[in-house]
């Protein structure tokens, strides 16, 4: 009782934790969760419907990575600027009308192209980029575990989500799938309409004024840059593995049905990290777990380059799927700590492109060298290795959380306890 007064946080009772709760709905309907984890099930059924080859089938992802790398850091000076739910409802409804428009595709590729192009627009104004910004305003010493809660949404729908599509599309076809993940978009719509929202009346203290700089400081500063670098480095190297690891696991031997299930642990993994890390990162310095992780995911691309059995691939999937939900947690959770809350949501889509960057080269790497090498050997799957450990060691040369962040956090618990 007494803690729950000194911090409300820790109550039930709190408002912050309905925020969480439509946040971890809406994540889970996401782009984030619906389009990296469904795309590949349709590419076989729309090059038999149209005859489209397979590389170009593949590429609207790409448009849709990239356009979402080139517009999440609007997004996320709107949501600086207006209430979320201003852009997050208007984002749901679009891209669930995209999606549901693929389900009446016609043999135009570039209308297929169009309409991924508009999803990679309003992605991030469906994903956590969008509701992080609400979540954080509503805490403080909870707020990785509030973090890990919202973000573990979208590992949840990236288990449902391919395996409800995979069933529409077997018995109903590719048209009634899209048209199902469509209806599934809308699902967080009732929750962030009812409950999204910044804390209000939190007035800004000269602490945080202090800690949240403009833009051009923080351009200028190394600490963001070696943030957003290790997040870059970080998805060339997962997504370049993760993207071609059921072909890479086949061509070592491992049966089908082991591939799917090292998949499948990828995702749980994930969901663990996320939940893990969150904890951790109210107790412990958030770059020394960042280096970890990317330890970790390094091993585990590791393993992948000399995995012979199911075994080892399940291992390497395993520690890949814990790290990148480690990290899906401590990027934004960093900016916060270093940058304040007032430009967050800018910095955060900043990084969201870093990301897409890194994410959307590794795989083409992987490919290239697939090609050259006649398969997928260790050396060049150690190269994704490696560049994961750099992104740990950047780690390093992060600073330590200033005192007056710390000052910040004592005043805004205060304040709020008496409240």
């Amino acid at each position: 009782m007494a803690s729950t007064l000194l911090n409300p946080e820790r109550s039930l009772r709190y408002s912050g934790w309905a925020v969480v709760l439509a946040a971890f709905f809406g994540v889970m309907f996401s782009f984030a969760a619906i389009v990296p984890f469904t795309f590949s099930l349709f590419i076989a059924p729309l090059h038999a419907a149209f005859g489209w080859r397979r590389e170009a089938i593949s590429s609207t992802f790409g448009i849709a990575a990239m356009t979402v790398a080139v517009f999440s850091p609007g997004i996320g000076m709107l949501l600086d600027r207006v209430p979320p739910r201003r852009v997050v409802l208007p984002c749901i409804v679009v891209f669930s009308g995209a999606l549901l428009s693929l389900g009446r595709l016609t043999p135009q590729l570039g209308r297929f192209y169009l309409t991924y192009f508009i999803i990679g627009v309003v992605g991030n104004g469906t994903a956590q980029l969008s509701y992080s910004r609400a979540v954080l305003s509503w805490f403080r010493t909870m707020r990785g575990t509030a973090l890990a809660l919202m973000l573990t949404g979208s590992g949840v729908g990236s288990i449902l989500l391919p395996l409800i599509a995979q069933h529409v599309i077997q018995t109903r076809g590719w048209r009634a799938g899209y048209l199902t993940l469509g209806l599934l978009a809308l699902l967080g719509f009732p929750l962030t309409a009812a409950f999204l929202r910044n804390m209000p009346g939190r007035t800004s203290h000269p602490v945080e004024q202090k800690q949240t700089t403009d833009l051009s400081s923080v351009f200028r500063s190394a600490t963001f840059w070696l943030i957003a670098g290790s997040i870059l480095l970080g998805a060339f190297g997962a997504n370049g593995v993760l993207s071609h690891l059921a072909a890479l696991l086949s061509e070592r031997g491992v049966s089908g049905s082991n591939t799917a299930l090292a998949l499948s642990c990828l995702g749980a993994a994930g969901i663990g990290g996320r939940l893990l890390t969150g904890w951790l990162l109210d107790r412990f310095h958030a770059p020394t777990l960042s280096f970890l992780m990317f330890l970790l995911a390094a091993a585990g691309i590791t393993l992948f380059a000399y995995a012979t059995n199911a075994a080892m691939g399940i291992a390497g999937a395993l520690l890949l799927g814990f790290s990148m939900g480690s990290e899906g947690d401590i990027g934004p959770y960093l900016i916060a700590r270093y940058f304040g809350q007032r430009r967050f949501a800018t910095l955060y889509g900043l990084t969201w492109t870093a990301y897409a960057m890194g994410g959307a080269v590794g795989p083409v790497l992987t490919g290239r060298l697939y090609d050259q090498m006649g398969g997928y050997r260790p050396a060049a799957i150690l190269i994704l290795s490696v560049t994961a450990v750099i992104a740990a060691f950047m780690n390093f040369a992060l600073p330590r959380y200033s005192t007056e962040e710390a000052e910040l956090n004592t005043i805004t618990l205060e304040s709020t306890a008496v409240e």
